[in-house]
């Protein structure tokens, strides 16, 4: 069987594929299928987001497509950037630049107050089915970036429970703990009931 990963940001595409390299499926990606452009996502939710880009890739290839979409929600910024993470600081932005635009707008908000999740929504498609799966993590935003490893995010949400922030963690522990992390678990465990697939490859 055949499964394509539909994102064409590389950084996500590294994580989706570790976690889900252990199912006995052969996984593709939009890579393999270079007409497919920048799919547009016009949800109001992550949900809807994911869907929306598997809904497509399925439409497009004929072939089972799995996606996700990833929102992070700061307290003390009344739940944004919510849906519009990727693009907070505008469309085509970079990802210091989001960075920097949450840094300034935080700038006076107390430790205590720093509070913040991040949320995966990811969505499988194919001929017959519909499968959603979700997963949370609860962090703290820092005041100042400290490293630079990772992508997006990653160098100002720090895991308290660990005493790290993402980019401090390699993409093994990351995914062990993680929103996206574990999303795919729980779409794996979907996929394995909908596909018929031994518990030993998943």
């Amino acid at each position: 069987m055949k499964l394509v990963i539909a994102t064409h940001n590389q950084d996500k595409l590294k994580e989706l594929h570790q976690g889900l390299s252990d199912l006995n499926i052969e996984l593709l990606t939009l890579n393999d299928f270079p007409s497919i452009g920048e799919i547009v996502e016009n949800g109001k939710t992550l949900e809807e987001n994911a869907l929306i880009k598997a809904r497509e890739v399925n439409r497009i290839t004929s072939l089972p497509s799995i996606s996700d979409d990833t929102g992070l929600e700061v307290d003390a910024l009344d739940g944004q950037p919510g849906i519009f993470t990727a693009r907070y600081a505008g469309e085509n932005c970079s990802y210091i630049d989001n960075i920097n635009k949450m840094l300034k707008e935080m700038k006076n908000v107390p430790e205590k107050k720093r509070t913040a999740r991040f949320i995966t929504a990811m969505a499988y498609v194919d001929k017959h089915t519909e499968l959603t799966a979700h997963g949370v993590v609860k962090g703290m935003i820092e005041k100042k970036i400290k490293s630079l490893g990772g992508f997006g995010y990653d160098p100002i949400f720090y895991v308290k429970e660990y005493k790290k922030t993402f980019s401090d963690m390699n993409i093994k522990e990351k995914n062990s703990i993680s929103h996206r992390g574990k999303a795919i678990r729980a779409i794996k465990s979907k996929l394995i009931v909908h596909l018929n697939l031994s518990k030993e490859n998943a």
